[in-house]
C-alpha cells in the first residue's frame, strides 16, 4: 500500500499519468503529491523502495522521483536495481546533497533530471512534465512494436522465409530458386507477407524487419 493514506489523486481514466513519489521524509511526500496534484496528476507516494515495488504500476505513462538518500538505502543502488529487474520508467532525483560526481552517475544510468533541495515548484513541474512525455513516447513506440510482432507473428514459416528473401534483396526469381518454388508461388507468399505486413513497398518492409530485429524486450 502507498504509505500516505490520501496519496491518491483523482483519477483521470485509464490513459491518466501517474507520478509516484519515493521519498523516506513524510513532509516531501505531502508537499510533492499536493503540488502535482494540483497540476491534475495522480500520484502515489512511498517511504520505502520495497512499497514502491509491491504496489501494483499503472500501465500509462509514468514517472518515479526518487531521493538520493533514502533510509537505509541509497536511490543511485535502487536506480540500477530497478534497471536490472525491467521495470522501466524515467526517474527524478531530488535531494539535498547532491554533487558533480553524484549527478553524473545518476544521469549516466538514465536518470532524466537531478535536481537540488530547495527547488523551485515549477521547475519540479516542467522535469515531470519532460519525463511523463518520454514515457509516453517509450509506450507509443512499444505499441507500435507489439503490432509489428503480432504481424510478423500471423505470417506462415514460408511467408517468413520469402520474406528473409526479400529483405536480403532478392528479386523472386532468386528465391524461388533457393527455395526450389515456382517464381508464381513465391510470387503469391511475397504478396501476403507484405499484406500482412502492411508494407506499402520493399523499403517500407526492410525498415519494419529491421524494427523487428531492434524490438527491445524489456517489460513494465
Amino acid at each position: 500500500m502507498p504509505s500516505d493514506p490520501n496519496s491518491n489523486s483523482t483519477k483521470n481514466g485509464g490513459d491518466a499519468s501517474v507520478v509516484y513519489v519515493l521519498d523516506d521524509e513524510e513532509p516531501m511526500r505531502l508537499a510533492l503529491s499536493a503540488l502535482l496534484r494540483s497540476i491534475g496528476l495522480s500520484v502515489e507516494t512511498f517511504a520505502s523502495s520495497r512499497e514502491f515495488l509491491a504496489f501494483p504500476k499503472h500501465g500509462g505513462p509514468s514517472c518515479l522521483i526518487l531521493d538520493v538518500r533514502l533510509r537505509g538505502e541509497s536511490g543511485l543502488a535502487f536506480q540500477q536495481e530497478l534497471a536490472g529487474s525491467g521495470l522501466h520508467m524515467p526517474i527524478l532525483f531530488i535531494t539535498a546533497h547532491g554533487d558533480i560526481e553524484m549527478t553524473v552517475k545518476a544521469m549516466k544510468a538514465g536518470a532524466v533530471d537531478f535536481i537540488p533541495k530547495p527547488f523551485r515548484n515549477q521547475d519540479l513541474i516542467d522535469a515531470v512534465d519532460q519525463a511523463l512525455k518520454r514515457d509516453r513516447e517509450r509506450l507509443d513506440v512499444e505499441q507500435a512494436n507489439g503490432a509489428l510482432r503480432a504481424a510478423y507473428e500471423s505470417l506462415t514459416p514460408r511467408e517468413k522465409e520469402v520474406m528473409g528473401f526479400v529483405v536480403m534483396g532478392l528479386m523472386n526469381k532468386q528465391i524461388a530458386s533457393e527455395m526450389h518454388l515456382s517464381e508464381i508461388t513465391v510470387k503469391i507468399h511475397r504478396g501476403q507477407a507484405m499484406k500482412k505486413m502492411a508494407a506499402r513497398s520493399v523499403a517500407d518492409l526492410v525498415r519494419k524487419a529491421e524494427a523487428l530485429k531492434n524490438e527491445p524486450h524489456a517489460t513494465r
